[in-house]
């Protein structure tokens, strides 16, 4: 009997550098991903945010989970800047990440950066 269509996590198993965004999403690794993502050490993971919603800390338990192997987080707040919130601030700091807030581009500009430096660096990337 065949089974339907399977859903999975969107997750890429490495790390890369963004090619490019906009249009509300990433294009990375020859693949494109719609939608937020979050650029971690163990991979990157789609992430369900849009542009304007509460950055919860809640939202950021899988950098969470990486936080031995990052120390700079690069926030995407999308096409403008946001400061983050005390508490996810303090949860970050707590996991010794520094955290960085900066529009979605800047972010990626960034991140690509670090990344090429070989700098313990993440990003999570709110889709523009």
């Amino acid at each position: 009997m065949p089974k339907g269509i399977e859903f999975r996590e969107a997750h890429f198993p490495g790390r890369a550098p963004v090619d490019a965004y906009g249009n509300g999403g990433f294009r990375f690794a020859d693949m494109s991903h719609r939608g937020s993502v979050l650029m971690l050490p163990s991979g990157i993971y789609g992430w369900e945010i849009k542009e304007g919603d509460a950055l919860d800390p809640d939202l950021f338990a899988r950098v969470i989970k990486d936080a031995a192997d990052i120390e700079v987080l690069l926030v995407g707040t999308g096409k403008d800047i946001r400061p983050l919130p005390a508490a996810l601030k303090a949860m970050l700091k707590a996991h010794n990440i520094s955290s960085d807030p900066m529009s979605t581009g800047a972010a990626v500009r960034t991140f690509n950066i670090m990344l090429a430096e070989s700098r313990a660096v993440a990003a999570a990337l709110i889709a523009v």
